[in-house]
C-alpha cells in the first residue's frame, strides 16, 4: 500500500455498496488515513465499538432504555430493585438530524466488529438501504495490509 493514499476507490466502494468490511493492520494508522479521506470528502464519522452494543436497531435508530449499574445501592419500595430506567435517544438518527447541510452523510465506523452475530451484521448491511445517508464500515479483524470488501460478500463467504 502506498504511503499516501487518496482513498477514492474506498469511498467509491462505500458509496456503491453502503456497507464495507475492513481488515486493518493491528499496529494501527492505516484506518485513520481512510477516515480522514472520508471527512475531506464531506462525510461525518461516528466511531462506536461493537462490544456491549446490545440491541443494534434500538441503539442506533430507536429510543431505548438503559439502567446504570447500581453499585450496591438499592431502592427500597420506590422503583425496581435493579434501579431506574433512563431513556436514551437513538445515536444514528440524532447524529443525522444535526448534520450540517453540506454533509454527504454519516459513516458509522464500528471497531471490534468481529464479536457481532450474523443477524447483527445483516442489520448493518440493510441499514444503508433503509436510510441512504448512513454508510457503515465494520472493522472485522487484523491483516498485514489494509483491505476492504463489501460486507454482503464477506457475510456470504462466512
Amino acid at each position: 500500500m502506498a504511503l499516501l493514499t487518496t482513498g477514492k476507490k474506498f469511498i467509491r466502494a462505500l458509496e456503491e455498496t453502503g456497507a464495507l468490511g475492513v481488515y486493518a493492520p493491528l499496529e494501527g494508522g492505516f484506518e485513520g488515513r481512510y477516515q480522514r479521506r472520508l471527512r475531506v470528502n464531506g462525510y461525518n464519522t461516528l466511531h462506536i465499538t461493537a462490544r456491549g452494543l446490545g440491541d443494534v436497531a434500538a441503539y442506533l435508530t430507536g429510543v431505548h432504555g438503559v439502567r446504570p449499574p447500581h453499585l450496591g445501592k438499592k431502592n427500597i419500595g420506590q422503583d425496581a430493585m435493579v434501579g431506574p430506567v433512563y431513556y436514551v435517544p437513538p445515536i444514528a438518527t440524532t447524529q443525522l438530524a444535526t448534520l450540517p447541510p453540506t454533509s454527504k452523510g454519516l459513516v458509522l465506523w464500528v471497531i471490534e466488529a468481529m464479536v457481532l452475530s450474523r443477524q447483527e451484521i445483516e442489520y448493518f448491511i440493510n441499514l444503508p438501504k433503509e436510510e441512504p445517508r448512513i454508510k457503515v464500515v465494520l472493522e472485522l479483524g487484523g491483516e498485514r495490509y489494509f483491505r476492504y470488501s463489501p460486507l454482503q460478500d464477506i457475510l456470504a463467504a462466512a
